[in-house]
């Protein structure tokens, strides 16, 4: 059963492990009530200060909570240099966002999967263009907690006996998925059925998106799936990479074998595809209409040309150069009209 909860954080204080809300609402009114915004540092492709400083509104964004750590840092950022703009940045699961993209609620959808056909259709039935943006890439990583000592890597077979249909209620200890392992109860947590992490797991371990068991720890937060799993001994999880790294200090990622080898998630595994199947771009769509409005401009001007320092803010995995130049091209492409 998945849900949703409401609650306001800033990326740094998820850093510090304070946030414990399934949904992330930053409000960036860097300096409320006015006054100067800091000049913008040497290199950002930000608007000369004076210019930013005349920029106001409200930017809605929603989606996944893999991304959403990556938009919120690039709202931060840019609220430096356009403190009268406010951002929110809301994580009710790739499809969820998309539900509200779709609808016309949001200017921004973040995103840990493609959208899909049906999605496309919902936008084209409100009249509602977007344009698809690759903004990082993830190393979707498989953890247990830090008392597991006896599992190091999984090949893709035993990740899909572990969380196939099938497994509902049958496979329920470590030792069923190798020998060699404790007959210790297996403790599994995950996205819920609303994340496009859900979905790209799914379909990449389990053959199917949206094939999986049912008798696990679901939630929209990977907050959640963190407690879960670092709180038993047998747990065994997953979420995006940016997730593992801020809490390593009680989890362990394992290696993951797709036939050629354990192989562990990393920046460089992730960006050269040799950690597969678990290897995928993260992306934002951005909705063409929205656009003509000068802030929101401002802000996906930023984040596209941006991208490398905010990626390195929000702890996530560049782009690599090429992507990064297909990254802005498409943003200079955008059509408005």
């Amino acid at each position: 059963m998945t849900w949703e909860g409401r609650g306001n954080v800033t990326i740094g204080q998820r850093r510090l492990g304070l946030a414990a809300t399934a949904t992330l609402v930053a409000a960036l009114t860097a300096a409320c009530g006015g006054g100067s915004g800091a000049a913008p540092a040497a290199g950002d492709a930000s608007r000369p200060a004076a210019e930013s400083d005349r920029l106001s509104g409200e930017i809605k964004s929603d989606g996944s909570s893999t991304v959403g750590p990556l938009t919120t840092a690039a709202a931060e950022l840019f609220a430096e240099g356009s403190p009268r703009v406010r951002i929110s940045v809301g994580t009710s699961g790739t499809g969820g966002g998309f539900e509200k993209f779709c609808a016309g609620e949001t200017d921004i959808s973040n995103a840990s999967r493609p959208i899909k056909d049906e999605e496309k259709a919902a936008c084209a039935a409100k009249g509602i263009t977007f344009t698809e943006l690759i903004v990082a890439t993830d190393a979707l990583t498989v953890v247990t907690g830090k008392d597991n000592t006896w599992a190091t890597c999984l090949t893709v077979e035993q990740l899909k006996k572990a969380w196939e249909p099938a497994a509902e209620g049958k496979i329920t200890t470590w030792n069923q998925l190798d020998p060699k392992f404790p007959a210790e109860p297996l403790k599994v947590a995950g996205p819920g059925t609303d994340s496009g992490t859900f979905d790209y797991f799914t379909d990449a371990i389990n053959g199917e998106e949206g094939a999986s068991r049912k008798d696990y720890s679901a939630s929209e937060n990977d907050n959640d799936t963190v407690t879960a799993v670092a709180g038993a001994k047998g747990g065994l999880g997953y979420f995006g990479f940016t997730y593992f790294e801020e809490n390593s200090g009680k989890l362990k990622a394992l290696e993951v074998d797709s036939g050629k080898g354990c192989v562990a998630p990393s920046v460089q595994t992730a960006q050269d595809g040799s950690y597969a199947p678990l290897s995928r771009p993260l992306y934002v769509y951005i909705k063409n209409e929205s656009v003509k409005r000068p802030e929101v401009k401002a802000f996906v001007d930023y984040y596209a040309a941006n991208i490398s320092k905010i990626a390195t803010e929000a702890r996530f995995i560049p782009l690599n150069a090429e992507q990064e130049a297909t990254l802005k091209s498409a943003v200079d492409s955008i059509q408005t009209s």
